[in-house]
């Protein structure tokens, strides 16, 4: 395993109004076994206590920055603000109410390095919005392409690191939800090949009203995602349309 003081790691951090949550997020990043990080926190204008939460971490950890948004611009600019403030090698996702698992960025880094990956991801584990975690991993496959992308997204937002010395800066697309979606379509859509490291480093937090807990209103996105970002035919739509579909309810099944 590699020495915790390697290339800088920029850990991407939106918040809008996760009072409840952003704790167990800063201390899972303050927790890696991995020392050399940037935790870059962008507030979406949050009207609870979350803003004084990040600010009272600052004051212990100089390691955790924080944007404070003037007016509200969804998930996709607040992560593209932070994106631009970063300075590490490496862009990591991780959202106010999510956690990590202490070796989390050590073990993955060590796998990129490995492969020689541009972009990572790993399996996960789930928790109700009471953090209680649920039995089970969702499995990731070895590799991914563009066009397997397309049929269903198996990369977790929370576990996505990509190497910006490798691929520049990307940005996600400015779309209201599966801006994560769209930003791997756009890495891989370059030729790249996404690297899955298949064991659980990192636990989703599944909150009530969710997109991830609304099957018809993540169809919905799907569907966007694949005409509007992609700008896909309507032939090629229904097709990966149909596979998101097919692989869905295989899933909810097993």
């Amino acid at each position: 395993m590699m020495s915790c003081d390697g290339e800088l790691v920029s850990i991407i951090t939106a918040c809008y109004n996760c009072e409840d949550f952003i704790q167990s997020t800063i201390d899972s990043v303050c927790a890696q076994t991995y020392h050399n990080w940037e935790l870059i926190v962008v507030d979406d204008c949050s009207t609870d206590g979350s803003v004084q939460l990040v600010q009272d971490n600052m004051a212990r950890d100089k390691r955790i920055k924080l944007i404070n948004l003037q007016q509200n611009m969804g998930p996709a600019k607040a992560r593209n603000h932070a994106i631009d403030s970063a300075q590490g090698r490496y862009i990591a996702f991780l959202d106010g109410d999510d956690v990590w698992y202490p070796e989390k960025l050590e073990k993955q880094l060590f796998f990129m390095n490995e492969t020689q990956a541009a972009l990572s991801f790993t399996a996960y584990k789930k928790m109700s919005e009471a953090g209680v975690v649920q039995e089970g991993v969702v499995r990731v496959p070895e590799k991914v392409t563009y066009e397997q992308l397309l049929k269903s997204c198996v990369i977790g937002c929370l576990t996505a690191i990509y190497d910006a010395r490798k691929l520049g800066k990307v940005s996600m697309p400015d779309i209201l939800k599966r801006q994560d979606y769209g930003l791997w379509l756009k890495i891989l859509k370059q030729g790249v090949v996404g690297f899955g490291l298949d064991e659980p480093l990192a636990c989703y937090r599944v909150r009530k009203n969710s997109v991830s807990s609304n099957k018809f209103l993540a169809a919905q996105y799907q569907w966007r995602v694949y005409r509007q970002i992609e700008q896909l035919s309507i032939v090629k739509s229904i097709y990966n349309f149909l596979w998101y579909a097919y692989l869905g309810f295989r899933k909810s099944r097993i």
